[in-house]
């Protein structure tokens, strides 16, 4: 999972530790602006399969099965380094039921996954992003609460808000293996430099640090940015803001933006924190900046004092800058908005069972093991460097945590986290909102009223389409 930002929230991302790994997250956040912006289109095709071909739940025997054999395909995201770390996973849930066979499909993305899913393909497990693609693909996955009930797993093993978040419209659709949890990443050097003596909480005491920190050239171009507050750049998105707000996304099943007075304190804060520095300088700054999953990332070489990045960026800081003087620290919230601090925006992966699967009590075996067995969770959670959702694995004196990392195993456990809902468009509801924001930023005298409730009017057309369908 990943970055819902630019990413929508995505399938968890992980921190790379080698050039290799790196370069894994940079093709990965191409795949997701692709998937995003193919989402309705995919979802449409999606829909209409699903709709020939749902498959049906149960019935489940009463006691779990004392013997378990066969062959099940698993299908998921991963590729690469990742997918080598999925792959040890399932290598020991095979010494643990020597006679069932697991067959990988690796680096395979969530729309064809949901789409060979409720086609009838050959799919019994699958692993997918949570906010992108659950809503479109529940109603082709086993319900898994009589497998729950029956074999003593409870949503309370799990922290946070990630198993509310992995079940839609009143179905258990599946379950959370890693996170992707954002906070905020401070020079600590440049900080004290500027007399910044903590690191800010709240939205108006980032803006001021960020001018304190922010330097100019002779000509009046940035030198050094104290932070930058554009949407699109980097991880700032809808989702990642909005989730430090207390938005609201959505009221009776319709898109409840420019209702929500949060929406409109975010987007005014950003709007005048914009226009202290300008636009133009922002943008010009920002677009001669290096390649965020490069050692040239501008947190990582000091032209941006302050960032908001996800749990990753503590295995890329390691890989690529291990000098770096710096600290990590929830996510400042909105002014006057109720939000608390300590949470911060969140997004998981999750894995189900298909309905149409020919195996499902091992293809469930499977979804318990990857999911609730303590050892396999930080297994997944060291090796793509994520964070656990299994709170066994996050108290696991052998999760590498690193005392950056911690502050992300606490805000994904801290009852404020949010992720942003999950319809049953995907990703295309934070980005509708993304267009609109990338768009005002630039250009607001196009009005914030009429917008937002475009975003509205766009949001519920695409929800009835799907509905309808």
């Amino acid at each position: 999972m990943r970055r819902q930002p630019t990413r929508t929230p995505e399938p968890a991302r992980a921190p790379a530790k080698t050039p290799e790994a790196a370069g894994h997250r940079k093709r990965r956040a191409r795949e997701h602006r692709l998937r995003t912006a193919t989402a309705t289109t995919s979802a449409a095709l999606t829909l209409v399969l699903t709709a020939c071909a749902a498959g049906h739940d149960g019935p489940v025997a009463r006691t779990a099965p004392a013997h378990l054999s066969g062959t099940i395909q698993l299908w998921h995201h991963y590729s690469d380094r990742e997918a080598a770390v999925i792959q040890s996973v399932v290598d020991g849930f095979e010494k643990k039921y020597p006679d069932v066979h697991v067959e990988v499909h690796s680096g395979q993305q969530d729309t064809k996954i949901t789409q060979v899913v409720a086609s009838g393909g050959d799919v019994d497990a699958l692993i997918t992003n949570v906010n992108a693609t659950l809503g479109t693909a529940c109603k082709t996955m086993e319900n898994l609460a009589p497998f729950m009930r029956r074999d003593g797993v409870r949503a309370s093993d799990f922290q946070g808000i990630f198993a509310a978040a992995t079940a839609f419209g009143g179905r258990r659709c599946s379950l959370p293996t890693t996170s992707d949890v954002y906070g905020l990443y401070y020079n600590t050097k440049l900080l004290a430099r500027a007399g910044v003596t903590r690191p800010p909480r709240t939205l108006r005491e980032l803006e001021r640090a960020a001018l304190k920190l922010t330097t100019y050239k002779p000509d009046g171009s940035i030198r050094t940015l104290g932070f930058d507050p554009l949407v699109g750049f980097q991880q700032n998105t809808s989702a990642t803001f909005g989730g430090t707000a207390g938005v609201t996304w959505m009221k009776g099943g319709q898109s409840a933006i420019a209702s929500s007075p949060q929406w409109r304190a975010l987007l005014g804060w950003q709007h005048d924190f914009v226009e202290k520095i300008g636009y133009a300088k922002l943008k010009a700054f920002s677009a001669g900046l290096g390649d965020e999953w490069s050692a040239n990332n501008a947190f990582q070489t000091g032209r941006i004092a302050m960032a908001l990045d996800g749990e990753w960026r503590v295995a890329f800081i390691q890989d690529q800058a291990p000098h770096l003087a710096y600290g990590t620290a929830p996510f400042p919230v909105l002014d006057g908005s109720g939000q608390a601090y300590g949470g911060g925006f969140v997004s998981a992966a999750d894995i189900g069972v298909s309905k149409r699967s020919g195996n499902k009590e091992a293809a469930w075996a499977l979804v318990k093991y990857m999911t609730t067995d303590t050892d396999a969770a930080v297994r997944l959670a060291n090796g793509i460097k994520n964070i656990p959702t299994l709170k066994s694995a996050a108290d696991s004196p052998r999760l590498d945590a690193p005392k950056q990392y911690r502050t992300f195993l606490d805000a994904a456990a801290h009852p404020a986290s949010r992720t942003s809902p999950v319809t049953e468009i995907g990703s295309m509801l934070t980005a509708t909102m993304d267009d609109f924001w990338t768009g005002y930023q630039q250009r607001p005298q196009e009005g914030l009223d009429s917008g937002l409730k475009k975003v509205d009017t766009d949001i519920d057309n695409a929800l009835s389409l799907r509905r309808a369908k």
